[in-house]
């Protein structure tokens, strides 16, 4: 125990610097485009959402402040856990855009509007959103009284055999969220999209992956393959396989979508009614939040016993 508690501390302090590293390096290039001259960025007139020019700065700033706040906090202090997630979730909406260029990317058609500076700018934005959110998760730990390796606090062996309402709830919602966006499309047409094949890619990827995704997280074909599933089935499915998309997916549609549903409220012009789009938006959210409440109950129900606690 004593080892394993001296490697987390050093980790603890590891993932310090690291977003101090990072505060400086990313923060840098954020000062120098406010200060100097800023790339021009094309079709969305900037690289980040709602933190530009001295926000972006700021947003930098405040990470690296908190991170060796959290490292140096001794005792589980609330309002520094809540600030820290603050700024995480900040950095991730800043780079929002990321989601559906990742996407378009995954289908080889990044389009005429694909910059990559802005890219590597979201990439690093979304970077330092990990690194303090990994901070802010291990002060949690450390503080809490969790086990510092996994942040279990249950009793050893303890594990939940099926899936909690609760998660069932949430994977319906999803479900229920990605069929009210599509029947909202259904009202306003499907003019101009159906000839794109970018866009086709996307929305079969969304019916995969609001449909298929949320209920393999909370049902027994999750974990193990099918017998309909050739070669595979029987066997144990990666958890990773089902965890990446799910955590990857839901904070990517929330922070997306979210940021959308922010600038429609402040009065943004777009190309469809606000009707239309508060209701597709907000249908939206709803399906990226029930998969990242469904993949966190699934990674709590797969997960192995900790090697240092028991648990």
């Amino acid at each position: 125990m004593t080892t394993s508690a001296s490697v987390a501390h050093r980790t603890g302090h590891g993932l310090t610097y690291a977003v101090l590293g990072w505060a400086v390096a990313y923060g840098g290039v954020r000062l120098a485009w406010t200060v100097g001259e800023a790339p021009e960025f094309g079709q969305f007139g900037s690289d980040l959402l709602g933190f530009t020019g001295w926000r972006s700065v700021a947003l930098c700033v405040a990470a690296g402040v908190l991170a060796v706040a959290l490292d140096r906090a001794a005792t589980w202090r609330p309002v520094l856990a809540a600030l820290a997630w603050a700024v995480t979730g900040a950095l991730v909406a800043a780079a929002a855009i990321l989601l559906p260029e990742l996407v378009s990317l995954l289908l080889f058609a990044a389009g005429p509007y694909f910059d990559p500076v802005a890219f590597a700018s979201r990439l690093g934005c979304v970077t330092g959103a990990v690194l303090l959110g990994l901070a802010t998760a291990r002060y949690q730990r450390r503080t809490r009284g969790d086990c510092p390796d996994c942040c279990r606090t249950g009793r050893p062996g303890h594990q939940r055999p099926a899936p909690a309402r609760w998660a069932r709830w949430a994977a319906y919602g999803a479900v229920a969220g990605l069929v009210t966006r599509f029947a909202a499309q259904f009202v306003v047409g499907f003019d101009g999209l159906t000839h794109d094949a970018s866009v086709i890619g996307l929305e079969i990827g969304l019916l995969l992956a609001g449909v298929l995704l949320p209920l393999a997280l909370v049902h027994g074909w999750g974990e193990i393959w099918p017998q309909w599933v050739p070669l595979l089935a029987g066997r144990t499915i990666p958890r990773p396989l089902l965890l990446v998309p799910g955590f990857g997916l839901g904070t990517g549609i929330v922070a997306y979508f979210g940021m959308g549903l922010a600038q429609l409220a402040s009065g943004s012009a777009g190309e469809f009614s606000d009707t239309f789009l508060w209701v597709a938006m907000s249908a939206y959210c709803v399906l990226g939040l029930g998969l990242l409440v469904a993949s966190s109950d699934y990674h709590l129900r797969t997960r192995a016993a900790c090697p240092a606690c028991g648990r």
